[in-house]
């Protein structure tokens, strides 16, 4: 069988008796009026496929017991059933027979119903449960379906433009569900928390100036796991089903072509590493049942799971299956629903060969996913790191991804809040972060590849890093025990809100202002999270993982209450875009003058203060001189470029607004090169040409 993009083109005969082992999951045959069934099992000795009416998700109304001499090619299981045999199926699954030996890794059980990995959406019976699925015997009307595909869905393709962002890229992370669920978002009720919801917030976003969106993860998650941010993944094919006001598949791809129309690219951040199933105890849903030694990573006596993840198991992407399952979904992702980039989380573990060693020169799957990717022209960007392996910069085998910088979060953060010593680690991380991705002969780097920010959606928010010393994560269940105590915070004099003095709250501001202007002039692709630009906070929980409340859901009233705070941040990033010469697509080198106060640059362990000149002019732009005082007083600098009048204050962080940021054509020009810098705070100027 001939297929492209996982759509049949030509059926040979005996496929239409016996069915065909390529594309795996299910495919509806328009021209036949019939459906091919794929499945992936090396290790059973028997395969049922199950068909389900909309009404009776317990008793299935059609059954196919494989043949293996017929219905079964290398290690893949397959059939064709006719549409008009089962006109009334709505739902599938399939029970798995094997050897039930858990001492050899495995767990095959036929009384358990399983769902095919490659289903394009998934059903939960009214009666399903987690706990049942955790248990030995029956599941059935108890564990998760497929969908079968409707033709309808089977026509989805982009549509439209695919934007693409490079020196005005700014990154915007948020949670579908979470960024509408208040009534106060302004969205139509029954609209909130959805895909949908979200298109009706792209004019905010618009305005804001973001031109990428990160969507913390879409795939169906189990409902019943309690995760909130949707880190446990069931199914790598299907759109969360609680996210969508209609139908998923349908309603994404709306939401993606909208955001296309309105410039703005779409990028998933995708959890290719483990699985909802967790380790052993966990429940069989699909995974576990079908194939548990080819899909998961087990340890050297072949039974424990390995859980470099911290989540109870680690998929076997060095395996060859894995690694076709995981570019046949980026495929689909990119090529059928329109996704321009992804956020790989916990990339690192592809670096995991089947064994479970560690090969940081040539993985196959990260070489598999880098040829996808310049062949879809898709961003792909990795968190190159886990439990067991730390790869950020040129550790990380990749060589032309981008990658989540967790040193330009470290480093800045510990220069903000006061610790002396760390002007040179702030020059790194502004410039580029050239040690870590070097553009020696033999590297090339580009400083793009760094993706720069200072929170994301695990750890604090920018409110609470400004207003926390410790976490509070008691609501969350684990005794306070859960997320990071390196959050290198301060609360600017005080713990929390409650009674905060004025003072305190207003050089929470100006630390925030001082976050958003760092980030916004540094070389590299920044990203903030959705809320910060208007001070939302979680109350000092760095680890609501769980958490799916008014504690995470964005609070739009904060907006109201800190238009101030919101102004600085859409002008800084109107700012950054206007000026291509901070983002660019090498290192500034010659370009770039260091400063201190004066002349001298001290990079000595007391330092706290730095300036810089920016050259413009290869590429067609203004100048910029930046005065940073991370010191607590107020420091004197002087102007090392040009003359006083040529140059205009268009930021100062310790100002309050208007006068924080202003626009180049309002900004005051200097009389005199000498400006006192307040403590904690930073200044900007520009030359024009």
């Amino acid at each position: 069988m001939h297929h492209r993009h996982g759509l049949l083109r030509t059926v040979e005969a005996w496929e239409r008796r016996e069915g065909a082992p390529s594309p795996l999951g299910v495919t509806w045959v328009a021209e036949y009026q019939a459906f091919n069934f794929a499945l992936y099992s090396r290790h059973a000795t028997g395969v049922t496929l199950l068909l389900y009416a909309a009404d009776d998700p317990v008793q299935p109304i059609h059954q196919v017991e494989f043949d293996r001499l017929a219905n079964k090619t290398g290690r893949v299981w397959h059939c064709w059933v006719a549409g008009a045999t089962v006109h009334d199926a709505c739902y599938y699954a399939y029970r798995i027979a094997g050897p039930d030996d858990p001492a050899a890794g495995h767990h095959f059980d036929p009384q358990k119903i399983l769902l095919d990995p490659y289903a394009p959406e998934v059903y939960f019976p009214p009666d399903y449960s987690r706990q049942a699925c955790a248990r030995r015997g029956a599941t059935d009307g108890r564990a998760p379906l497929g969908v079968l595909p409707t033709p309808r869905q089977t026509l989805l393709r982009p549509s439209g433009r695919r934007p693409r962002h490079t020196a005005d890229a700014v990154i915007y992370e948020l949670h579908v569900r979470g960024f509408t669920m208040r009534a106060n978002s302004g969205v139509t009720p029954e609209h909130r928390g959805t895909f949908a919801g979200l298109i009706e917030k792209i004019p905010y976003l618009r305005d804001l100036g973001v031109t990428i969106v990160e969507l913390l993860p879409v795939h169906q998650a189990d409902p019943q796991e309690g995760s909130y941010w949707g880190y446990m993944t069931l199914n790598f094919f299907s759109p969360h089903r609680q996210y969508a006001a209609g139908d998923p598949l349908e309603e994404f791809h709306r939401m993606v072509t909208a955001f296309h129309a309105a410039d703005i690219e779409v990028w998933l951040d995708v959890v290719y590493n483990h699985t909802s199933e967790g380790g052993a105890g966990g429940p069989t849903y699909s995974f576990r049942g079908i194939d548990n030694r080819s899909y998961y990573l087990l340890g050297s006596d072949g039974v424990t799971y390995v859980n470099d993840t911290g989540t109870g198991n680690t998929l076997r992407t060095g395996h060859a299956a894995v690694r076709g399952m995981i570019l046949d979904s980026l495929r689909f992702w990119a090529g059928t629903m329109g996704v321009d980039g992804f956020r790989f989380d916990l990339a690192s573990i592809f670096t995991r060969e089947s064994d479970g060693t560690i090969n940081q020169n040539n993985p196959s799957l990260i070489a598999e996913i880098s040829l996808f990717g310049h062949n879809s022209d898709v961003r792909l960007v990795a968190e190159a790191w886990d439990i067991a392996s730390y790869q950020l910069g040129r550790g990380f085998p990749g060589q032309t991804w981008l990658q989540w910088n967790g040193q330009f979060r470290d480093d800045v953060r510990s220069f903000v809040r006061g610790d002396r010593g760390l002007v040179p680690q702030l020059m790194r991380r502004l410039y580029g972060s050239d040690d870590l991705f070097p553009d020696t002969l033999e590297d090339a780097y580009r400083p793009y590849q760094s993706v720069n920010f200072i929170t994301a959606h695990d750890g604090f928010c920018l409110y609470d890093l400004v207003s926390y010393n410790h976490k509070r994560n008691h609501v969350n269940g684990e005794h306070n025990a859960d997320g990071s105590n390196d959050n290198r915070s301060w609360n600017c004099g005080w713990e929390g809100d409650t009674g905060a003095p004025e003072q305190v709250l207003t050089l929470r501001r100006r630390q925030i202002r001082n976050f958003c202007a760092l980030l916004m002039l540094a070389n590299g692709v920044p990203l903030i999270v959705a809320g910060d630009e208007f001070m939302q906070t979680q109350q000092g929980n760095n680890n609501p993982y769980n958490q799916d409340n008014e504690l995470t859901w964005i609070d739009w009233s904060a907006m109201e209450r800190n238009r101030d705070v919101h102004r600085f941040f859409r002008m800084m990033i109107a700012f950054r875009r206007a000026h291509p010469s901070i983002a660019r697509s090498r290192f500034w080198r010659s370009d770039v003058q260091w400063f201190g106060q004066g002349a001298r640059l001290d990079l000595g362990s007391e330092a706290a203060v730095l300036a810089y000149y920016l050259d413009g002019r290869a590429l067609d732009d203004d100048d910029l001189y930046v005065m940073i005082n991370g010191g607590a007083d107020d420091a004197q600098f002087t102007v090392q470029v040009g003359q006083a009048s040529e140059w205009q204050c268009v930021i100062t962080t310790a100002a309050s607004t208007p006068d924080d940021i202003v626009e180049v054509h309002n900004a005051p020009r200097l009389h005199t090169p000498d400006i006192i810098v307040a403590g904690r705070s930073l200044v900007v100027l520009v030359r024009r040409h």
